[in-house]
């Protein structure tokens, strides 16, 4: 992935707040279905994933200083599964200024695991502290994931964008996941 289709990808996230209107969104291409805080914006962008061409579907939205985001690709060839995780994982990473592994303050990255998901070891949860394009404190809290439907495989991606990490938003957002 570029890093601005991964700065696009990152601008889509909010706290939580009574004020919040959640509602399910779904990217049909690869079967997800995800619950965001206020009206998402869909677009479709061709990227670079692990040295490929790929569509891939976002949907997002931002509420107060926060952005939501979720969107998928499907991988022309399946074999690329972990290696377009991996690549999605460090642009994303590297867009935020997020410090490299063996740095200090570098994110430790977690197993995650969706029901239906394949079991990668590239698919994991992430919370990092970096910089936004602009110099501002960034938090990002986001997970990354491949699956296969209809005998393709698709990778997918989640993230929660603020100036802080919002554990209170992050719960219900991921696990407002659900492929199909």
């Amino acid at each position: 992935m570029t890093r601005k289709s991964g700065t696009v990808a990152l601008a889509l996230l909010t706290a939580c707040s009574p004020a919040l209107n959640w509602r399910q969104i779904s990217l049909p291409e690869a079967g997800l279905l995800a619950s965001l805080p206020c009206k998402p914006d869909q677009v479709e962008r061709t990227v670079e994933l692990a040295g490929a061409p790929v569509t891939m579907h976002m949907a997002g939205c931002e509420t107060g200083d926060t952005t939501f985001a979720v969107a998928c690709a499907r991988l022309s060839d399946p074999a690329l599964a972990g290696a377009a995780l991996t690549h999605w994982r460090a642009a994303v990473l590297t867009g935020m200024q997020a410090p490299a592994a063996g740095q200090p303050g570098a994110p430790e990255p977690a197993p995650y695991h969706l029901a239906g998901a394949l079991e990668l070891p590239q698919s994991l949860q992430v919370t990092a502290q970096g910089k936004s394009s602009e110099g501002r404190a960034m938090a990002a809290q986001a997970v990354w994931f491949a699956r296969v439907k209809a005998a393709q495989v698709h990778v997918c991606h989640a993230v929660l964008l603020s100036s802080r990490a919002l554990t209170e938003a992050a719960e219900p957002f991921f696990s407002g996941l659900e492929l199909q």
